[in-house]
């Protein structure tokens, strides 16, 4: 495999300089390349993503469009480190650098951000799957634990970017798409611009019945962003989305069962219902709105300031009983930042800010009644508090010398109260000891073009409300917070005009305290710390466009991307030196995109992905497997302003049987969500 991506590369390399030796010698200029440089917003001051010294992928409206629109998981696999699953549509999990065992639904353990708002909620749970596709505009995902701007995570940060801030034109664009299993997915979009201000609103419907049985999904959104600048440099956006989004779930399957029908829901036994008999499912109905401030008190000094709130209607009738939560958050973000003048010579920033959330949450736990709710079992109220301070420094020298410190005081408290059966008059509270999260950053610049980077940075992250009360109902005030240290290091290369770009990661993370789920013979799940693991990783990634876009050839672009994963994360303490469980050892993902006359075009894409083990002691592992994917389109340009895209694509064209989303340590071995096979869609972005 090794050999293979050295010779791709060396390869890559020779066509491309080729490729930039003909047009040279035809006295040609390529007008017509689309790259430029890529600024992160991640670490507050704005950064040129070659001289970030940590590992960032940048995902773009471009590569957005490339993709699927029907979910999230296509395109964040894409990126290396990162796994995405979907048990069934709708039903996301999300993991960097790390496993699945805090998730046996949801997403923990990633702080994702929607602009300056944090997304995940005190209580640690975030409802990515409740944003619609077509509501972003990039994506920013920095990688490994950073709780030193970021607060209580050990893998990772996700930025959500709703709006292109950017863009001061007047359009309106509509989308429509249907496939395979009854795909439905439409989208409109407007911006207005005027004078100073600007509105954006987006809409999206999207219906999807599925491959399985009892696998239906549905969902509703509407996203606002209002930006006024009240002066040259300064803004007040306003922001906010509504979602209604409900699926089906049908389970998890046997071998045996994944072999005779995959399609099948879960079946009943004689202790238990079906998933169809049980009408199992989950609804979940988010608002969330907030104010983003940014204000330059000086031409040295600025401040950023977010507050908002969210409430969430979830409801999850389930094989054994019927959960109800009622969720509001509360909460505010802000930083100052102080800037050095600018100096040929050197520059510096110093940030000094807080982040303060408060999540209140009604959980309740009733019969199931064929999915209907019935008698009251357990009735709780659990209110938790995260806040912390955070400071940052950054000192860039000669243009080739950057360096950062960065550090958090996190506090973490929660307070419960149990409604019924027992009607306590009090609430009792739960405190964490206050954590330091240090982080410790540089980059050099051996070369113009030849950036190498290394990080030492601390991983924290508290228990969630869904593990301190799971789905046992039974309240764990002695589960502790996982931490580990994380080192690191890597470089980048580029070429001058940016059309060739290689990210190389090596890491180790040593998790101790680790939070794992474990199953009650009921089906019930609860949570405990055993022990730790190890983490050391490889990550690369690389771009290449082998032909440069032109305006003269068949041929008018050709991009190679390449993304790999290599990890060897393993347990410690109980399950010593077994494969963590969850995590694939290599995940290959290679693609093209070519460019021909009249605006037409073809991305294919190959998804390698290693065996997963699926049990703590690794007796039972999934089979790897490979997805090619394809897509074809034709961008028409009818006038300076109305675009049209009609495209045509296609998912799992070589048929593997395969399970995007095991469930793991399964209570009777039902470990498999069989994903569909060979699917198609078709559809159109129209742009005026």
């Amino acid at each position: 495999m090794t050999r293979l991506l050295f010779c791709l590369f060396f390869a890559s390399i020779l066509v491309h300089t080729a490729s930039a030796q003909h047009l040279a010698d035809s006295g040609k200029v390529d007008t017509l390349i689309i790259t430029g440089p890529v600024t992160i917003h991640g670490y507050l001051s704005p950064i040129f993503l070659p001289n970030v010294p940590a590992s960032v992928s940048y995902i773009g409206k471009a590569q957005l469009g490339l993709q699927p629109d029907n979910s999230f998981v296509s395109v964040l696999n894409t990126v290396p480190g990162v796994r995405a699953e979907e048990r069934s549509p709708g039903s996301y999990r999300l993991s960097i650098r790390g496993s699945l065992l805090r998730s046996p639904f949801g997403i923990r353990d990633v702080k994702i951000y929607y602009d300056e708002i944090p997304l995940t909620d005190a209580g640690g749970n975030t409802y990515l799957n409740a944003l619609d596709f077509n509501s972003i505009n990039h994506i920013e995902i920095l990688k490994g634990p950073d709780g030193s701007l970021f607060g209580a995570n050990s893998g990772g940060v996700v930025l959500l970017n709703p709006v292109n801030l950017y863009d001061h034109n007047n359009h309106v664009s509509v989308g429509l798409n249907g496939g395979s299993y009854g795909l439905l997915h439409e989208n409109a979009a407007i911006q207005n611009v005027s004078g100073n201000y600007q509105l954006n609103l987006n809409q999206g419907y999207e219906t999807y019945h599925g491959y399985r049985q009892h696998s239906d999904m549905q969902r509703h959104f509407i996203q606002m962003g209002n930006r006024w600048k009240y002066n040259d440099n300064d803004q007040l956006r306003v922001l906010g989305f509504y979602s209604d989004l409900n699926y089906q779930t049908p389970g998890g399957l046997t071998l045996a069962q994944y072999q005779a029908n995959p399609q099948s829901a879960r079946l009943a036994t004689k202790f238990t219902p079906s998933a169809i008999d049980q009408n199992i499912g989950i609804t979940t109905k988010v608002l969330l709105g907030g104010v983003v401030n940014e204000l330059h008190i000086s031409h040295q000094l600025r401040n950023v300031l977010s507050v908002y709130g969210t409430y969430v209607d979830f409801s999850n009738p389930f094989i054994t009983n019927y959960e109800q939560r009622y969720e509001r958050t509360y909460g505010m973000r802000t930083y100052f930042e102080l800037s050095s003048e600018p100096l040929s010579n050197y520059s510096w920033n110093l940030d000094l800010g807080l982040e303060w959330q408060q999540t209140n949450s009604d959980d309740n736990n009733y019969g199931n009644r064929k999915g209907v709710r019935d008698t009251a079992q357990t009735l709780d109220k659990i209110n938790t508090n995260q806040h912390f301070f955070f400071t940052r420094y950054a000192l860039d020298l000669y243009n080739r010398f950057h360096i950062e410190a960065a550090l958090s005081l996190n506090f973490y408290d929660y307070k419960f109260r149990n409604v019924y059966p027992n009607n306590e008059a009090a609430f009792t509270n739960r405190h964490f000891t206050p954590q330091l999260m240090p982080r410790v950053a540089l980059s050099y610049n051996l070369t113009k073009d030849f950036i190498w980077r290394a990080s030492v940075s601390r991983g924290y992250s508290t228990p969630t409300t869904a593990e301190i009360r799971p789905t046992d109902n039974i309240i764990n005030t002695n589960l502790q917070a996982e931490h580990g240290w994380n080192y690191e290091t890597g470089f980048r290369i580029r070429n001058t005009d940016e059309t060739i770009a290689l990210d190389v990661s090596a890491f180790y993370y040593v998790l101790k305290n680790a939070i794992v789920v474990r199953n009650n013979a009921n089906e019930t799940t609860y949570y405990i710390n055993s022990g730790g693991t190890h983490q050391p990783g490889v990550e690369l990634y690389f771009s290449d466009w082998l032909v440069r876009r032109n305006s003269t050839s068949f041929l008018r672009g050709l991009q190679f991307n390449e993304s790999v994963t290599l990890d060897k994360f393993t347990f410690t303490g109980n399950n010593d030196s077994n494969k963590l469980t969850g995590v694939p050892p290599q995940v290959v993902i290679s693609s093209l995109q070519f460019r021909f006359p009249q605006n037409t075009y073809l991305f294919l894409e190959h998804n390698f992905t290693g065996r997963i083990p699926l049990k703590d002691d690794n007796t039972v592992f999934a089979s790897q497997y490979n997805l090619l994917e394809a897509k074809a389109g034709w961008a028409i340009k009818l006038n300076r302003k109305t675009k049209l895209d009609i495209y045509a694509g296609a998912g799992n064209l070589l048929n593997q049987k395969y399970s995007l989303g095991n469930d793991l340590n399964a209570v009777g071995s039902r470990f498999y969500n069989p994903a569909p096979p060979r699917n198609f869609y078709i559809g159109f972005n129209a742009g005026f």
